[in-house]
């Protein structure tokens, strides 16, 4: 009897345990967990990552009447790191006034974003790349974009005309101004003119600050972002800029948010520039390596090995930052590789030139002459473009320079005093068209 009594449970027992084990086998597998949330808001556009760690998929659609972004990511669950995405979303947000998550089946997220403006997103993923797993990318564009040089305009931030200029002999006539669709042309100035001669017309200078967002860029020992750095030098400078008679200045990103190499320059083009300088901070394995150095388009090859290997560090930014190949604008993409002319680098080569001999002026120089390698950024066919290193964030002294105000402010000092001296001798030609 009581043989039968524990043959009885054993039987009871194994069969619990059968049923536990098949429930078990039938939950779903998911391969794609959500392993970080992070949102990148701007004025351009907001992006949100979400990385994970592969087997996921995305679907997504628009609903109005009120405008919402409705994405089903399918091969996860929800889980606490989706659910801070909640309070990532911030009040300043220009695309995104919230965010709802919320399982939708058992295998998939259904992430709900209510709407400030229509919006036109781009929903695409990249594969692993340097610190980065597998990542799902959100880009929410406005649906009707604002051109670059109106939205500049309602900012306050473009001078409209030329100001009159005082000179010792004369008092020159206000400038005429072309309108937009002008191709940047490119006179020298007689011999011996005033190396500060104030311009007679206005001249519209790009400034780039590298990486930003998703790409931080070269990273110190003391863990100093470049993306940081370089944006804080940038911002000075545009101050400074933006206080010198006919200079107006515009910022391919002012914000920390990811800007393609492309678009980069297709910024400085939509506003017609007559100068673009992008700015960055060098890195090698070696913490010795120190000084600023400045870098323009080569159309035979690099100027050395180190410009080589750094170019191609410098172009593999839209790999870390993420770029929707999809979406890629073909005819923006003939433009940097085919259309790059001897004029520009011409050009290039002595606002570089005027630059690097201001920077030397407040850090020891990498290299005493102008470097040429096939940076992307820089590949402008009607715009002078220099990249600018301004010291080596690797090297620990210079690191610490970096983040010193007054020394950003120096950067900043030399980078304009650069600027002067080019169009000193190299002044625009009178352009025939108004704005």
């Amino acid at each position: 009897m009581k043989h039968s009594f524990y043959k009885h449970w054993q039987t009871i027992l194994l069969v619990m345990a059968s049923f536990i084990f098949l429930v078990t086998a039938m939950q779903p597998v998911f391969g794609g967990n959500i392993v970080a949330v992070r949102t990148w808001p701007a004025d351009d556009y907001t992006r949100i990552t979400l990385e994970h760690e592969g087997n996921i998929q995305a679907k997504h659609f628009m609903l109005n009447n009120p405008d919402r972004l409705v994405v089903d990511v399918a091969g996860t669950e929800l889980s606490s790191t989706l659910k801070e995405l909640i309070s990532k979303i911030q009040p300043d947000d220009p695309y995104i006034q919230n965010v709802r998550v919320g399982q939708l089946d058992p295998k998939t997220v259904r992430l709900v974003f209510d709407l400030k403006v229509a919006v036109n997103p781009q929903v695409f993923s990249l594969a692993p790349i340097d610190k980065y797993k597998h990542r799902l990318v959100l880009d929410l564009y406005p649906k009707e974009p604002l051109d670059p040089i109106a939205a500049l305009i309602l900012k306050g931030e473009w001078k409209k005309e030329a100001e009159p200029v005082q000179l010792a002999a004369s008092n020159p006539k206000k400038s005429i101004i072309e309108a937009p669709g002008r191709k940047t042309s490119f006179s020298p100035s007689p011999a011996g003119k005033d190396t500060q001669m104030p311009l007679k017309q206005m001249v519209t200078i790009v400034i780039d600050p590298g990486h930003g967002g998703e790409d931080s860029g070269a990273i110190g020992a003391r863990g100093s972002k470049e993306k940081d750095v370089v944006l804080a030098i940038g911002k000075r400078l545009k101050s400074k800029i933006e206080q010198q008679p006919n200079m107006r200045v515009v910022m391919t990103r002012n914000a920390d948010f990811f800007v393609p190499l492309g678009v980069r320059v297709q910024k400085a083009r939509a506003v017609q520039a007559d100068l673009f300088i992008s700015i960055h901070a060098d890195a090698f394995i070696r913490p010795t390596a120190r000084g600023s150095s400045v870098f323009v388009l080569s159309e035979k090859g690099a100027s050395s090995t180190a410009a080589r290997w750094l170019a191609k560090r410098e172009n593999a930014a839209d790999l870390i930052g993420g770029v929707n190949i999809k979406k890629h604008d073909r005819q923006l993409a003939s433009v940097l590789l085919d259309l790059s002319t001897t004029a520009q680098i011409k050009h290039s080569m002595k606002l570089g030139s005027a630059v690097l001999d201001e920077m030397g002026g407040i850090n020891r120089l990498h290299k005493d002459s102008v470097e040429q390698a096939a940076f992307a950024v820089l590949k402008a066919p009607d715009i002078p473009s220099i990249l600018v290193e301004t010291a080596f964030i690797s090297n620990p002294e210079e690191e610490a320079k970096l983040n010193n105000d007054t020394h950003q402010e120096d950067i900043a000092d030399a980078i304009l005093n650069g600027i002067k001296k080019y169009f000193a001798k190299n002044p625009p030609r009178a352009r025939n068209r108004m704005i």
